[in-house]
């Protein structure tokens, strides 16, 4: 029986561990492609715990789709790395704008919509090709920093930590992207206090029942509801919990989990239906937390890259993703 040349390998492999088409047929001799430290789950799948991002990658953002692909920005040029959970290897997707790529979230239509920091913007990319589907500037406005996204209904909101806003970027019918005419600026209002030299406006969820926002202010460590039409905000009553450090916010049902980066932790909280109130039930910690960020689900687990703000990048910086039961 003859060997399956390279190509035919690639295509083998991708199959097998599940990556987007694009990545077929470059597994075999690429450059950016990273291997995974595997560990074997409790679900009886053979998924890594942990695993490596291309070194010097300074990863911010991470999004998950149905298929166990996850995709990850870069705050050195926003480049988009999509890897397998299954193997932990993958490569790059998208190539970034030369400034950094935050906050991601991936729609069931397989676009990424991503968080564009200093550069004031956000842009869409097609998870199959990496091509961008749309670019919205939101702000030339300076200071700006683009932080986070969330996906509601009929609209994708950002959060911009230096601005006391938010940018709403409408979705038309069947998800239609909107010209750059339709993105609205939201100010902020109500209980929520800008600090002009500290890092504001961070994670964003939705509110169990979906009417509403709620983002995290990092410089406070307080987490506020959002009236979405008006911009009003209304502090969340915690029982006297701070959520200190708050980085990336994750939801299910009426469980919120906080990640609060450099306290190496995630908080989680219980919420009533509304959003308006909710008290710490437990935290998540792992040895393996070096500054995480955001997370992701992916069946039981979450998963967050490891952004490691108190270690000094280089080229040669080892960044990776951790995951964790929820």
């Amino acid at each position: 029986m003859s060997r399956p040349q390279p190509r035919q390998l690639g295509r083998v492999l991708a199959i097998a561990i599940g990556l987007p088409a694009l990545l077929v047929g470059s597994l075999t001799a690429s450059a950016t492609t990273v291997a995974a430290t595997t560990t074997t789950s409790t679900t009886g799948h053979s998924y890594p715990t942990r695993f490596a991002l291309p070194a010097g990658f300074q990863p911010e953002g991470i999004a998950i789709d149905r298929s166990g692909t996850a995709y990850f920005g870069s705050r050195v040029d926003g480049d988009i790395y999509a890897a397998s959970l299954r193997t932990g290897r993958g490569k790059v997707l998208s190539q970034g704008p030369g400034t950094a790529s935050l906050g991601l979230k991936v729609d069931r239509r397989g676009r990424l919509f991503v968080a564009g920091a200093a550069g004031g913007n956000g842009r869409v990319i097609d998870t199959r090709s990496g091509k961008v589907l749309a670019s919205y500037t939101f702000t030339t406005t300076t200071p700006t920093f683009v932080n986070d996204v969330i996906l509601g209904k009929d609209a994708a909101w950002f959060t911009d930590s230096r601005q006391p806003v938010l940018y709403k970027v409408p979705l038309g019918r069947n998800g239609q992207l909107p010209p750059q005419a339709a993105v609205k600026t939201v100010p902020l209002s109500g209980d929520y206090v800008h600090d002009p030299v500290s890092n504001n406006g961070n994670g964003i969820e939705l509110t169990p029942d979906g009417r509403n926002l709620i983002i995290v202010q990092s410089a406070t460590g307080f987490l506020f509801r959002v009236d979405p039409r008006t911009g009003v905000t209304r502090k969340l009553e915690l029982g006297g919990a701070v959520m200190t450090n708050g980085d990336g916010l994750l939801r299910s049902k009426d469980t919120l989990y906080v990640v609060q980066n450099r306290l190496n932790k995630i908080a989680v909280l219980d919420l009533d239906n509304s959003g308006s109130k909710g008290r710490l039930v437990r935290e998540i910690a792992s040895p393996d937390f070096d500054i995480p960020t955001t997370a992701a689900f992916y069946r039981s687990r979450i998963y967050l890259p490891n952004a490691r703000f108190s270690t000094p990048p280089t080229p040669t910086t080892e960044y990776w993703v951790t995951a964790v039961r929820r």
